[in-house]
């Protein structure tokens, strides 16, 4: 019976991402020249023929970057991306909203970021959130993923709103990031840009430094399509929305999360999730106020992480050109 209702579940979630590979042609998706500019890398980027589909590659010169070319309060943020195979420690890839550039010291900022690892091991995903200028309190959730990343597209998505951050991966909500009124003002509230990158990090990405990037293996390529920038943009110098998307694939937007997707969340917090800020005892004697702790979820983690309970460090890095230092999270666990 057991054998059953796993492979159930098994079906039913393929079912789901066969749904969404679908429904993510029918968001409003634009082409690169519509909604982005090269913010680093010279011919490391490269616009495909489509005009929708972009190439990020890192080699021994430069990573690369493009950024957006509005600023927005709020909305919906999306990209399919297909990762670098092979060994692709110490490479880093983000695709993250962040106002760093115009707010240097209480700056707001969304990540996701995806760790790469030895040939062999799997790619990691984490995601942040910082407000306020709020680095010191890094807010990150890492997890692995039902799939090979390098292998396919797959859609990562941020939902944005006044009281909540939603991340998804393939339409399924990976965490919910809820405002509270005990966070202060470390909620990002103030227009960001969207970015995205691939860089060199090896002195934290892959298990805290231990293994770098070999050149050896580049050039290695990020692709990025079904690019979606829907939300208010705001006028970069009165900071105030001068429009909000009402375009076509508008109700395709997600708004929250379903009774469907939240099954899928809880089943895939409970399965791949690694790291959790809140049970970090090492970076917080106290968690964070906004935590709510659950001693399941503790002694799960406690397996994977030992960061989580006082074998590991935490140590600080520095991103390229238009964002500011920002805290990250180092790899101690195991590849």
């Amino acid at each position: 019976m057991g054998y059953y209702y796993s492979h159930l579940r098994l079906f039913a979630l393929v079912v789901l991402v066969a749904v969404v590979s679908t429904s993510a042609k029918k968001l409003p998706i634009i082409s690169f020249d519509d909604g982005y500019n090269k913010l680093f890398g010279d011919d490391n980027l490269m616009i495909l023929r489509d005009g929708k589909s972009v190439h990020l590659t890192l080699n021994e010169r430069t990573g690369s970057g493009f950024v957006s070319q509005d600023l927005y309060i709020h909305g919906f943020f999306s990209a399919s991306i297909k990762l670098p195979a092979d060994y692709t420690a110490g490479i880093v890839v983000a695709f993250y909203m962040s106002n760093a550039d115009m707010f240097p010291k209480n700056h707001d900022e969304i990540d996701f970021e995806f760790l790469g690892n030895i040939r062999g091991k799997e790619w990691r995903v984490q995601t942040n959130v910082y407000g306020n200028g709020s680095t010191d309190t890094g807010r990150e959730e890492r997890y692995n993923l039902w799939f090979d990343p390098s292998e396919d597209y797959h859609q990562y998505s941020i939902l944005w709103t006044d009281s909540h951050i939603i991340f998804y991966v393939d339409n399924i909500p990976i965490r919910v990031f809820k405002k509270s009124e005990l966070m202060g003002g470390d909620y990002p509230s103030k227009p960001m840009s969207l970015y995205a990158t691939i860089w060199d990090g090896s002195d934290w990405a892959t298990n805290g430094g231990k293994y770098r990037v070999n050149y050896k293996y580049a050039p290695f390529k990020a692709e990025f399509s079904d690019l979606v920038l829907h939300g208010c943009a705001v006028d970069p110098i009165e900071q105030v929305s001068k429009k909000c998307d009402k375009t076509q694939g508008s109700e395709y937007i997600p708004t929250g999360v379903t009774r469907l997707q939240r099954m899928r969340m809880e089943s895939f917090r409970k399965r791949q999730m690694t790291y959790s800020y809140c049970y970090d005892r090492i970076r917080y004697k106290v968690a964070p106020p906004e935590c709510v702790i659950n001693p399941q979820e503790a002694e799960r983690l406690r397996v994977f992480d030992p960061v989580t309970f006082g074998r590991g460090h935490h140590r600080q890095r520095k991103h390229h050109r238009r964002s500011s230092s920002r805290a990250s999270l180092a790899d101690t666990t195991s590849v």
